[in-house]
């Protein structure tokens, strides 16, 4: 299968128009005319992915976060960026990102986090569709919410804000860093916001207003190698998830 055929899978729901301006989403090394016979998916692309699609024999990466966000004035191997681009060169690997597409796609990045807690009827959150918001199929204790979250995303530690009332039925859900869209998830009347990279001032803004579940940036966006999963199950490749795509951040508790 050729790359272009893949990446008009991926855009067919998440259009490279879509992305922000200050993004980097597309193909990030490689050409559309590359043939593709098996996909490894990850969230972060890093040199052990990248290992890892070497020994697999996979022609393409598809990421979430892109390899390149910046222009890269030297490649010498001095940064994890410039050995991934050197190796995935040297084994003429391909790497594709939807970043900010996914994000901004129904049933991308922020919609799966609502379907792992079994919302199947959310909406967008904000105007710029960044992140949904839906109603529980149950209502849970705060407690309640706590232990799925931390079950359903694999997170070892959750940072979060006293809740509002006793009992949690809607949530709002952003993948990444969505804090700036605390505003949107109050204004929604959310009861609960789950999303990641809260910083001090804005768990402030929560308290009181909202409970904020701050599950870790990686644990928020790693359904992205299930939504690849997912797009590509009828196309005659093989697709794998990546099992060294693993969180950078490890917590003490």
């Amino acid at each position: 299968m050729l790359l272009k055929d893949i990446i008009d899978i991926i855009e067919s729901v998440a259009p490279l128009s879509s992305q922000a301006e200050w993004d980097n989403s597309g193909l990030q090394i490689g050409h559309n005319d590359a043939d593709i016979t098996s996909v490894l998916c990850c969230t972060d692309v890093t040199e052990g992915v990248v290992d890892e699609a070497i020994s697999l024999n996979c022609q393409l990466i598809l990421s979430h976060h892109p390899l390149l966000f910046h222009g890269l004035r030297t490649i010498q191997g001095l940064t994890f960026q410039e050995r991934v681009a050197m190796k995935a060169i040297r084994h003429n690997i391909c790497i594709y990102s939807s970043h900010t597409p996914m994000d901004r796609y129904l049933h991308g990045i922020s919609g799966r986090m609502a379907e792992q807690l079994g919302i199947t009827d959310y909406q967008f959150l904000t105007d710029d569709r960044y992140g949904v918001v839906g109603y529980l199929p149950q209502p849970l204790t705060p407690e309640q919410l706590l232990q799925q979250v931390k079950q359903a995303f694999g997170t070892t530690a959750i940072r979060y804000t006293r809740p509002v009332g006793s009992i949690i039925s809607k949530v709002a859900f952003g993948g990444g860093a969505c804090a700036e869209f605390i505003d949107e998830a109050i204004a929604q009347r959310a009861d609960a916001f789950i999303t990641a990279d809260f910083k001090h001032h804005q768990f402030l803004q929560a308290d009181g207003n909202i409970m904020v579940l701050d599950i870790g940036h990686f644990e928020s966006e790693h359904a992205i190698t299930a939504i690849y999963q997912e797009l590509l199950s009828d196309a005659p490749v093989r697709v794998l998830c990546a099992q060294t795509d693993k969180s950078p951040v490890m917590a003490y508790c």
